[in-house]
């Protein structure tokens, strides 16, 4: 989808592959679960989502962002650099 030459980015939704996507929540609860005061980027970014939203709002946000990330590394075939998520 676009609006106005940008690219809008959708959430998780129920269309698709449903065990892909359970996988995706149960990797995001894990990683909620494990990057408590931590100073990565991406670390940053969780605790200051789970300190906003529900847990469970969290855990799609972070499942999400892992689909995103996947989907990107796949695509680009390309190694995955910790680096550019640096404006998360």
């Amino acid at each position: 989808m676009s609006t106005g030459g940008k690219a809008k980015l959708i959430g998780i939704s129920k269309r698709g592959n449903r065990y892909l996507r359970k996988l995706f929540i149960h990797g995001a609860r894990a990683v909620l679960h494990l990057v408590k005061d931590r100073s990565a980027p991406l670390a940053i970014w969780v605790d200051q989502l789970k300190a906003r939203r529900h847990a469970n709002v969290a855990t799609v946000a972070m499942a999400n962002k892992l689909a995103r990330i996947a989907w990107t590394v796949l695509t680009k075939k390309e190694h995955f650099n910790p680096s550019v998520l640096v404006g998360v």
